[in-house]
């Protein structure tokens, strides 16, 4: 898993670095794919469950699995890329949200915010600790700086599939749910809103997933694996 998540990490910091006004999201996409066969490595997204694209491209009020395709990037976007690689039986999954040129202070604010959250959930992976700590470290930072957390969507653990058991929520109470062991692996991934938490799904696409109130959202993930000190996070540079 640490060379799927190293993949992943990567090719998203090479994705970052190409966002910019007047820019196709399906470049993102193209740039993935290319950077995946350097790799030897498969898309983690592409073809689950019949998802089109190797990226996800959310933009604005779009929270997660925006397709890329023909939309420009315009100066103020934010722009959410989730991402996942597929090597040695192993899949990684991480996601950043970052700025199109000048965005606004609330939109700077919103992303720090869930760039922390995810931070401390981070933390909060530990042996002997409880799923529902690493929920309630997001959810308590996020709302006390005013914004809100996706209920509806959620992290997840990962290995050999992409999805496993646990579910990891944004929102929880301490000192419940599952008991963390050394050896786990987690994709955690707080999903942040300027609004209301309720989402609504593309009636077009069937994929993408907006805010029901068209407020910004923000994404940001890791994975992780569970240890005794410090939790190891797989796709970090």
């Amino acid at each position: 898993m640490r060379r799927a998540g190293k993949i992943v990490a990567v090719i998203l910091e090479l994705l970052k670095k190409e966002i910019k006004p007047g820019i196709k999201t399906r470049l993102l996409n193209t740039i993935a794919e290319k950077e995946l066969k350097k790799w030897g490595a498969e898309a983690s997204f592409k073809g689950y469950h019949g998802y089109p694209a190797s990226v996800c491209v959310s933009i604005n009020e779009e929270i997660v699995h925006g397709i890329p395709g023909d939309r420009m990037l315009e100066e103020g976007d934010i722009v959410s890329l989730d991402f996942g690689a597929y090597v040695n039986g192993f899949h990684g999954d991480a996601a950043t949200t970052v700025g199109v040129g000048k965005i606004s202070l609330q939109a700077e604010k919103l992303l720090s915010t869930a760039e922390e959250a995810l931070n401390l959930g981070i933390r909060k992976a530990r042996n002997g600790l409880r799923l529902g700590d690493i929920s309630s470290a997001i959810q308590q930072y996020v709302e006390s700086k005013g914004f809100s957390v996706i209920r509806e969507y959620c992290g997840h653990g990962i290995g050999r599939s992409l999805h496993e058991d646990p579910q990891v929520p944004n929102f929880g109470m301490n000192d419940t749910g599952l008991v963390l062991k050394k050896g786990m692996t987690l994709a955690i991934e707080p999903m942040v809103v300027v609004g209301n938490w309720r989402t609504r799904i593309d009636e077009k696409n069937k994929w993408t997933v907006r805010t029901a109130d068209n407020s910004t959202a923000a994404h940001f993930e890791h994975t992780v694996a569970v240890s005794d000190g410090e939790p190891e996070i797989l796709t970090l540079l």
